[in-house]
């Protein structure tokens, strides 16, 4: 069932695939397992999950053998025999997960996708297709879902097979909750304070959202410069985000910012002397400490060398006065003998 519809279109685009923390595992092990560090393969797999008309719930997956040649995308194997007997063992398990897709590890979409997703038709007649991206280089959610369509030209011309990105994001169950709070508490380094954490992420947040907005601006150019179709749907989000920014040239509104950003500076510059203060006095106490602690052993060693020197002394009196009891038995003996 492809989309071909503006209401279908729009069914689709208001979907959002959740996609589950054992899925992201199972991929990236699949991935590790079966493809080399230094390659740029990808590895094919299966989708488990339920599909609630405007939630689709990925739940499960499994991989799958596939081989393709990276010389011409349109030469491919993938075993589908394979896929209906571990299907099939998925069923006895959980008959709750049903067959709603595939993934692939990309990490951008390939020539052959679209083929790949006809022969998924087989088994569901509206698969969805997740990009998972198991070597992120920019920050953000490592999963693209897609589903496939047929755009619909304005010119009236013949329509084409495509794919309609839609939102994804990443859930969890209280189990996988914690499981993957043992894996963070692993990963995480203890070193570092809360504060540093927080600036860390806000950081990896602007990083994220410049890269986001590189790939608008790169859009915006290609659709000026005629290289890229216009996309009516992408401008009509582009326009409703740029009316939700403030009016910069509005003074109260640029009062307003500078002093919010006054007072969170002033709080940064006060916790700045607090620490400083805070570490100045731990410095010395540790040198107050360390002095005590010397003075101390300082004064254990004189009074060993004194208890040491009067038993020196003691035991050198002994010893003379044996010497002295030695001579007065030898006169005895001597007088006697006389």
């Amino acid at each position: 069932m492809v989309a071909s519809t503006s209401e279908q279109l729009t069914a689709l685009a208001g979907t959002t695939v959740v996609v589950h923390p054992l899925v992201l595992l199972s991929v990236t092990d699949h991935h590790a397992r079966t493809v080399s560090r230094t390659s740029s393969k990808r590895v094919v797999g299966v989708l488990l999950g339920q599909d609630n008309g405007k939630t689709v719930n990925v739940a499960n997956s499994f991989g799958i053998p596939f081989e393709e040649d990276e010389r011409d995308s349109k030469t491919w194997f993938l075993d589908h025999n394979y896929i209906e007997g571990m299907y099939d063992m998925f069923k006895k398990v959980n008959a709750k997960e049903r067959m709603i897709g595939w993934y692939h590890t990309g990490p951008k979409l390939r020539a052959s996708d679209q083929e790949i997703n006809d022969l998924f038709k087989r088994y569901i007649a509206k698969p969805v297709m997740v990009i998972i991206d198991v070597r992120p280089q920019a920050v953000g959610i490592p999963t693209d879902a897609y589903f496939a369509v047929e755009e619909i030209k304005d010119d009236g011309t013949e329509t084409r097979k495509t794919f309609l990105h839609v939102p994804s994001a990443i859930e969890a169950e209280e189990a996988e909750e914690i499981g993957v709070e043992h894996l963070l508490r692993d990963i995480k380094d203890s070193t570092t304070t809360t504060l540093s954490t927080r600036v860390s992420e806000q950081l990896a947040s602007l990083q994220g959202l410049q890269s986001r907005l590189r790939d608008v601006h790169k859009y915006l150019l290609d659709v000026a410069a005629g290289t890229m179709p216009v996309n009516h749907q992408i401008i009509y989000h582009l326009q409703d985000a740029l009316n939700l920014l403030p009016d910069l040239s509005n003074s109260v509104t640029t009062q307003s910012f500078a002093s919010s950003t006054n007072d969170q500076l002033l709080v940064v510059y006060l916790s700045s002397l607090l620490r400083a203060v805070i570490a100045l006095h731990a410095l010395v106490d540790n040198k107050a400490t360390i002095g005590r602690a010397e003075q101390e052993e300082g004064m254990d060693e004189k009074d060993k060398d004194k208890k040491t020197a009067n038993g020196d002394a003691k035991k050198s009196e002994d010893t003379k006065k044996d010497g002295e009891k030695g001579k007065d038995s030898n006169k005895k003996d001597a007088d006697k003998g006389l």
